[in-house]
């Protein structure tokens, strides 16, 4: 009998351990089933695949924005407004100049400079003047650029018959360089030695005192009190652009007022 009641408690015991083991079993598995739902819901969700960036060139062939473009093998125009100067030879000047003028082609200079046009736009022309006026021609038409001072047109005597003056005035072209004498006198003209400069010629006549006047078709113009564009009154912005440098405007003079003429003692 105690035999049989040590079996009996050895199968209770046995029977009891394998309960046991089968709870341990079961918390083990919720214990693994808790950490996975853990884990799941710690993990950063997967990110989207973003879209892949342009594809890759070699140093040798990628574009650098901040590199600098190759030097030009040519020289680049003259930025908008800026002057010009060049030597001229007697061929240059073909026939504004002859020998027995007062000054030697060494003497003179051709200046490139821009100007506003009677149509608004942007134009450039060319005036010859003495070597010692050209900073003072360059200044005084970058003056006139910017205030919009509207010329005409510019262009050197030559490009008229005989380098005929008159020809020149009735065109209202602007010039300076013309070895001539004054009208009516023995006397060189400022304009021989490079040192005037007459700018829009028709609309700003010369009056002389005997009632002539030139150019011939100015008529209309000898009305100053005419408001046209380009045209010149007393002590207006544009002669004092010549004046406050020193020019001399043929405006002021007592005997044959001449509204078109600056010149450079």
């Amino acid at each position: 009998m105690t035999q049989r009641l040590e079996t009996e408690a050895s199968g209770e015991d046995s029977s009891q351990l394998r309960s046991f083991q089968r709870r341990g079993a079961v918390v083990a598995e919720m214990l693994a089933a808790v950490v996975v739902l853990v884990q799941c819901s710690a993990a950063p969700p997967p990110q989207a695949a973003t879209p892949s960036a342009a594809p890759s060139t070699s140093p040798s062939t990628a574009a650098s924005p901040s590199a600098a473009a190759p030097p030009s093998s040519t020289s680049a125009p003259p930025a908008p407004g800026a002057a010009s100067v060049q030597p001229v030879t007697a061929a240059d000047l073909s026939t504004t100049w002859h020998p027995g003028c007062p000054v030697e082609p060494e003497q003179l200079r051709r200046v490139a400079v821009a100007y506003i046009g009677f149509d608004g736009q942007p134009h450039r022309g060319e005036l010859v003047v003495h070597q010692d006026l050209v900073p003072d021609v360059i200044a005084i038409f970058e003056q006139l650029h910017r205030m919009r001072y509207p010329v005409d047109k510019i262009r050197t005597v030559d490009n008229y018959s005989d380098a005929d003056d008159e020809l020149s005035m009735e065109d209202n072209n602007t010039s300076a360089f013309n070895c001539r004498l004054i009208p009516g006198t023995n006397q060189w003209s400022p304009h021989a030695y490079g040192r005037a400069i007459d700018l829009n010629p028709l609309i700003n006549p010369c009056l002389y005192t005997g009632g002539y006047f030139e150019p011939r078709n100015a008529a209309v113009y000898l009305d100053r009190s005419r408001t046209d564009p380009g045209l010149l009154h007393n002590d207006d912005s544009t002669v004092r652009v010549f004046t406050d440098r020193g020019w001399a405007w043929g405006g002021y003079w007592a005997n044959d007022t001449d509204y078109q003429h600056f010149e450079r003692p």
